[in-house]
């Protein structure tokens, strides 16, 4: 229980952070949707652009993060040359990746549609080759536990980038002032700037690690450098096979929507935007997945490891499902994060969300082959998922549009999953509490659907107050059944 009482600060630590950031990061979203309509195509582009971004930040860190965790706690390795390896190893493939780019990008921008505009691509993928670098002394906060200056670093990171959105984008245009001659005579921006935007404030992130970046100077081992590049190339692929199952369909939509390349952003935008809504998922995952793989490691040595993870699966299903029901019941507040002209796509929330909730399963069933050093079994995983994925969007994105995308990666999250639990069960198997999980998740399907009828049926006011007592009937069962208020910290002792 102690180790679970850890997990759940560096949780709250890190989640609180990743959900303050994300929540200040929402804000971009009003801003950018308000700024660019729909019917202009320009939050397509932004999409789209960042669905290539997501996939080179994967393969840019080649499994490094999950790599440099198993190595600094692996006995008779060196931490600070670990860390310093590590370092070097992708400082060294970002910097090769910028240069290369340089010289290629107009036949990159030929390629990916943008040949009158090669100034998205170089801006975006050079910002991500500095991303990928920074992800490593990121990665030695956690591991050095201190969460606080890590989540300092990034809640900054997206203020800086939020003061400098809303300084562009509304502020400059309604004073009508043009300091720099980036506006036209109606005070109109290109999306690029959004761009760069970005490129700063990835550099102001690396200037804030200084201090960690020192760790450098501890040299390159070669022999180290082999042993983690075989762990980590399983990893690599199941990342890039994982990032597809979010990414691939802003990547192909444009390729294959039936109509013109101005109507396929416009929809692309549409998706995009309201796929926002539905990232709580992302943050509670992300958060998650911060304090429990190092929590993992360092506990795979102890006898009651096995039930520890159950019980954390347990846990991690109860409180997604709640807050997949928390958007549900408030979605008609929600839906103002985005500009009214994105509204349409707002049916694809209660999906994306499920298949959230599915991949942060899918993650946390994944320490079994990690624990194990089985990692290929990743890599199956996530490449079965996202060819599922890539056949869906393939095949339905014609007739369906972006519905095809949500429920393309519903579908490839669900047999990710499923194929990682037999086959952990047989070579790491770990008692699940699977008729409790069970009856949440029953429970929370039920009050969806109850939800989604008040939502359509009732006036606002109505809905909201019908949803707010299902969101606690829904409260009141954890508490009931799992998490009685006096186990909780600090307020605990005022309940019997």
């Amino acid at each position: 229980m102690a180790n679970l009482k850890s997990l759940a600060k560096d949780t709250a630590i890190y989640g609180l952070s990743s959900i303050v950031a994300r929540f200040i990061n929402y804000f971009l979203v009003p801003i950018q949707t308000k700024r660019f309509n729909a019917a202009g195509g320009q939050y397509g582009i932004i999409t789209n652009v960042y669905a290539y971004v997501s996939l080179l930040i994967i393969l840019l860190t080649y499994g490094m993060e999950t790599t440099f965790f198993r190595f600094m706690s692996k006995d008779g390795e060196d931490p600070d040359r670990v860390y310093s390896t590590t370092l070097r190893m992708v400082a060294t493939t970002s910097l090769i990746f910028a240069a290369i780019v340089s010289v290629c990008i107009q036949p990159l921008a030929n390629l990916m549609g943008y040949s009158d505009h090669p100034e998205y691509i170089w801006v975006m993928f050079v910002t991500v080759a500095i991303d990928a670098f920074v992800a490593i002394p990121m990665a030695y906060l956690r591991y050095k536990h201190k969460p606080f200056k890590f989540a300092g670093i990034q809640i900054l990171n997206i203020t800086l980038n939020i003061v400098l959105n809303i300084l562009y984008l509304i502020v400059l245009p309604a004073l009508k002032l043009n300091p720099f001659g980036i506006y036209d005579s109606n005070f109109t921006l290109e999306v690029v700037w959004v761009f760069y935007i970005n490129i700063f404030c990835s550099f102001v992130k690396m200037l804030l690690l200084w201090k960690e970046l020192e760790g450098i100077r501890f040299g390159f081992d070669k022999a180290t450098c082999k042993r983690m590049l075989s762990y980590a190339w399983p990893l690599l692929v199941m990342g890039l096979a994982g990032q597809l199952n979010q990414a691939a369909s802003q990547i192909l939509f444009p390729y294959f929507y039936d109509g013109s390349p101005a109507e396929a952003h416009t929809q692309l935008g549409i998706y995009g935007a309201c796929i926002k809504i539905a990232m709580i998922m992302v943050m509670i995952t992300q958060a998650f997945r911060y304090a429990y793989e190092p929590f993992v490691f360092g506990k795979s040595k102890e006898q009651d490891n096995k039930d520890t993870y159950a019980t954390a699966m347990k846990f991690f299903i109860i409180f997604t499902l709640l807050a997949f029901l928390t958007v549900i019941g408030y979605i008609n507040i929600l839906r103002y994060l985005v500009g009214e002209s994105y509204w349409e796509g707002l049916r694809v929330i209660p999906i994306v969300m499920a298949a959230e909730i599915m991949f942060g399963i899918f993650f946390n069933l994944s320490f079994w082959y990690k624990l194990t050093d089985r990692t290929i079994w990743g890599a199956y995983f996530s490449g079965i998922g996202a060819l599922v994925l890539i056949v869906v969007d393939i095949l339905l994105i014609p007739r369906f549009s972006y519905m095809a995308c949500a429920w393309g990666g519903f579908a490839a999250y669900g047999v990710s999953m499923i194929l990682s639990y037999f086959a952990g069960q047989k070579y790491y198997p770990i008692n699940y509490p699977l008729k409790e999980i069970a009856i949440y998740v029953t429970l929370a399907v039920v009050l969806f659907i109850i939800m989604n009828l008040a939502n359509n049926h009732l006036p606002m006011w109505a809905s909201l107050l019908a949803n707010t007592g299902l969101l606690l009937l829904f409260l009141a069962f954890i508490i009931k059944r799992d998490l009685p208020l006096k186990s909780l910290p600090v307020i605990g002792k005022y309940f019997k």
